[in-house]
């Protein structure tokens, strides 16, 4: 049992940066793969960037060059650094994680979090 719970998120002004934390607790073998997701209005929830215990990670295309995704084992976290925000990446911001990358990766994983609401104004 994995619990995951998202903080960082908040209204930011376009081109503003905010960073995203995962806070992981239980079955450390559960969060060997760690991901986030993210949901916007109206829209299917998207990969942003995933990645595994040794630092593999792997970034949605649209997300490459913005957005970096890291992880502190010892502390169980994993963490979303966006920069250069813009206003449609306003969604809701959902961690989640697995035992293994690929489910993480296809948006299929053991354990989700509740979200944390990025704004981002024009």
């Amino acid at each position: 049992q994995v619990q995951l719970v998202e903080s960082g998120g908040a209204l930011v002004q376009a081109g503003g940066s905010l960073r995203l934390s995962c806070a992981a607790s239980g079955n450390i073998f559960g969060i060997n793969a760690m991901g986030w997701y993210r949901q916007a209005p109206g829209k299917q929830r998207e990969l942003v960037a995933a990645i595994s215990r040794d630092g593999t990670t792997n970034y949605a295309d649209s997300m490459k060059g913005r957005f970096t995704i890291s992880r502190d084992n010892a502390k169980k976290t994993v963490y979303l650094q966006m920069n250069s925000l813009k206003p449609e990446d306003t969604a809701v911001y959902y961690c989640n994680a697995d035992p293994l990358l690929s489910r993480v990766v296809g948006g299929n994983p053991r354990s989700w979090g509740q979200g944390t609401q990025v704004t981002v104004s024009s």
